[in-house]
């Protein structure tokens, strides 16, 4: 019976021993060509497109995006925007659902959890003329 247990242990045990942080090589074969969406929690937080050379396009899902590229410092997939060249570093999993995304800049802020991935268009409007 111990043996049973020990096993069955082993087994539940694994998943979470195999997850562990992506680099960057695997962090772009996930997301390379993909447009994923992210939640918080239960609430929608925006989507990114995942381009070619390590460029993505960023939306808060407000009809504006934000293109930036992306890069790996010390084990974390940083970005940087056009309007933000500071850069946003991120630690990313897998989990049983897709990826975990929490901001390292600020370790309080909650987790982001990929919600859905889509090959449709952002919707991204023009940039804003006038008064």
């Amino acid at each position: 019976m111990r043996i049973f247990y020990a096993i069955l242990f082993a087994l539940i045990a694994l998943p979470a021993a195999a997850g562990g942080l992506m680099t960057a090589e695997e962090f772009d074969a996930y997301t390379r060509g993909k447009t994923l969406f992210y939640g918080n929690g239960s609430e929608p937080y925006g989507a990114e497109i995942y381009l070619p050379d390590r460029r993505v396009r960023w939306s808060f899902l407000d009809g504006q995006c934000k293109d930036g590229t992306w890069y790996e410092a010390e084990g974390l997939i940083c970005f940087t925007y056009e309007d933000r060249p500071d850069p946003q570093c991120w630690s990313f999993e897998r989990g049983p659902r897709g990826l975990i995304a929490r901001f390292e800049n600020d370790p309080a802020i909650s987790p982001l959890y990929e919600a859905n991935e889509s090959t449709q268009e952002m919707l991204c409007l023009g940039p804003r003329i006038g008064v």
